[in-house]
């Protein structure tokens, strides 16, 4: 397919200030990575959840429900993965654009995929959350039989196991998930984004 020509930018009516200003809080992406098993999901849900009890817009975009979908005609290849994230990042940022805090669930295993995804936003807008398991913790874990089946040859490039997973290595919050609770990680997330004056 080739791309897109003779297209120019609308500028919208409403910005993203105004919608901000409207919704009393700010915007912007938590980008949860980490090993499979690590409790990405888990947390990013929880945290979304309490951002809803507390009157906040919100959404999630999960990994597994994207590739249903919008991304369901790529693989796990490099190449696929790069592309899986650059795809989730524009969709991102159109979240953001709307005044929603956006929390993303993705292993997004490369370094430079995440970086160019936090070129998208403006300053303060991605907010990287690494959240840190030991790989024996995530594979004693193994939620989905993932771990064992790659183990056994059945899938192919699976993190973690014969394809590399590269940490952040300055993310703007930690969480130490096989140290602490689902709350505490909650509470871990909304503090920094009380700092931030987002919520």
């Amino acid at each position: 397919m080739g791309k897109a020509t003779n297209i120019t930018w609308h500028e919208t009516s409403i910005t993203k200030s105004d919608r901000r200003i409207q919704n009393g809080h700010g915007s912007c992406t938590l980008w949860f990575t980490g090993l499979s098993g690590s409790g990405k999901s888990t947390i990013a849900n929880a945290v979304s959840h309490e951002l809803y009890r507390m009157g906040i817009n919100e959404y999630v975009l999960d990994g597994d429900n994207i590739r249903h979908g919008l991304n369901k005609d790529l693989g796990f290849s490099e190449d696929d993965r790069t592309e899986n994230i650059r795809r989730i990042g524009e969709v991102a940022k159109l979240f953001v654009d709307s005044g929603k805090i956006v929390t993303t669930a993705f292993i997004s295993p490369f370094r430079s995929d995440r970086d160019g995804v936090r070129t998208l936003f403006e300053a303060g807008e991605f907010i990287e959350v690494y959240v840190s398991c030991p790989l024996e913790e995530c594979e004693r874990r193994d939620p989905k039989q993932l771990y064992e089946k790659a183990r056994r040859g059945e899938i192919k490039d699976f993190t973690g196991i014969d394809s590399p997973y590269e940490a952040p290595e300055q993310p703007e919050i930690t969480i130490q998930s096989y140290k602490v609770s689902v709350a505490e990680a909650v509470e871990q997330v909304l503090n920094y984004l009380r700092g931030q004056n987002i919520i």
